[in-house]
């Protein structure tokens, strides 16, 4: 089985920042892509940071300059550094990932992890 994991979240005043952590694990052959998505309280989820299969990073507008995506391939690691965090930044941030497995028998499917919460305070 393949599993993400995340780490990091927490609740943090309005300004601060807060570094989130997630790790695929299990077998997997390779990564296509790999980024965050957030779910705010009564809204859609929307794709916050991701690595491209290009490997370049995209943001919503949201977010830019703010908050940095990153990754350590060697550990199948993504990491999303959140600085100057607004109210509205509060959601459950989840890792997403599209990923070749065995269990998909070489073709590439999605992933998502079980979210971790975030939580800012004005």
């Amino acid at each position: 089985q393949v599993q993400l994991v995340e780490s990091g979240g927490g609740l943090v005043q309005a300004g601060g920042s807060l570094r989130l952590s997630c790790t695929a694990s299990g077998s997997i052959i390779s990564i296509q892509t790999m980024g965050w998505d957030r779910q705010a309280p009564g809204q859609q989820r929307e794709l916050v940071a991701t690595f491209t299969r290009s490997g370049s990073a995209a943001y919503v507008d949201s977010v830019k300059g703010r908050f940095t995506i990153s990754r350590d391939n060697a550990k199948n690691a993504v990491y999303l550094q959140m600085n100057n965090l607004k109210p509205e930044d509060t959601g459950t941030y989840y890792c997403n990932a599209k990923l070749v497995s065995p269990y998909g028998l070489g073709s590439p499917e999605d992933y998502s992890g079980q979210g971790t919460m975030v939580t800012v305070s004005s």
